[in-house]
């Protein structure tokens, strides 16, 4: 489930963007502390009264949709900044997905939309608004194609938010969270792995020593900040998607690293001196690749 505090935090900071196009923005917080958490969910939030006809609730059918005007610009949410794709590109990654239900049910998302948690939708942080998605339990294998029409989640370690009927469908709405594989779908394009393509394993290779990252010559904090392309719980993971981006990057003058970090392993590019050097270099990859991209202190 997403952290309340986070995603009312990331709304509010999308309220000038989406109110120059006439959208009505998200409603704040009544308070700024996060409720109490009761089991898997807070207590305010939570799966509500579940429709009879759920398990039929069909997938998002992915069509060619006009990229909302304002929601795709960059945005930062809690010290973190964040440059969502402009185009429609290929985009896979893993990690961990959460589930918004009953206290976002009817209110507006970030394109202005109202929520429905009983539709086939999510929120990532920066896949282009609107656009489509597979995601993948990588455990079980269960699937379902999704509308990404919100921005979030934004806790470290969280890669896209579900509504709860496509929570249900990939066997993660009990648990409240899981790991995923989250592919992004190219109306009238195949998708890089087909329904019937089996996932590779997780593994479990235990991680090497931590890599030595040089600081910059002259820099303005005590680290710089990075340019983050992806984070893992799993080290094998983290390098694989190392060795892909290294050959998509190769003509950017840039080289991707990775580093344990809060319990993850993160892919960057990095460190820069400031902010302002690490968001030129983000909206370069960005613009280039349609990799999605987050700026955060190294």
């Amino acid at each position: 489930m997403p952290v309340t505090t986070c995603r009312r935090a990331a709304l509010a900071a999308c309220i000038l963007i989406l109110a120059a196009c006439g959208t009505s923005p998200p409603k704040s917080p009544t308070s700024s502390s996060s409720p109490p958490i009761s089991g898997k969910y807070y207590k305010d939030d939570g799966p509500g009264d579940a429709p009879a006809n759920i398990d039929s609730i069909p997938d998002a059918t992915p069509r060619l949709e006009p990229l909302h005007r304002f929601a795709n610009r960059p945005y930062t949410v809690l010290g973190q900044d964040f440059v969502p794709a402009t185009s429609l590109r290929p985009y896979k990654e893993r990690g961990v997905a959460s589930w918004y239900g009953r206290k976002f049910h009817g209110q507006k998302t970030s394109i202005g939309e109202t929520y429905d948690m009983y539709a086939m939708t999510a929120a990532h942080p920066t896949l282009p608004l609107p656009s489509y998605a597979k995601v993948t339990n990588v455990t079980t294998g269960k699937s379902v194609v999704v509308r990404v029409n919100d921005r979030g989640p934004f806790l470290q370690g969280r890669i896209v938010d579900l509504s709860y009927a496509a929570a249900h469908r990939v066997g993660i709405a009990g648990p409240g969270s899981g790991m995923v594989e989250v592919e992004a779908i190219i109306p009238g394009e195949p998708p890089i792995l087909t329904a019937a393509a089996p996932l590779p394993p997780v593994t479990r290779a235990e991680p090497p020593p931590p890599v030595p990252v040089p600081t910059p010559a002259t820099p303005t904090s005590a680290a710089g900040f990075a340019v983050q392309l992806g984070a893992f719980q799993n080290y094998a993971n983290a390098q694989n998607f190392l060795t892909h981006v290294q050959g998509q990057l190769a003509d950017a003058r840039v080289e991707p690293r990775v580093r344990e970090q809060n319990g993850l392993y993160r892919v960057y590019v990095g460190p820069y001196t400031d902010r302002d050097e690490a968001r030129r270099v983000a909206d370069r990859i960005t613009t280039a690749f349609g990799m999605a991209t987050a700026i955060a202190p190294h």
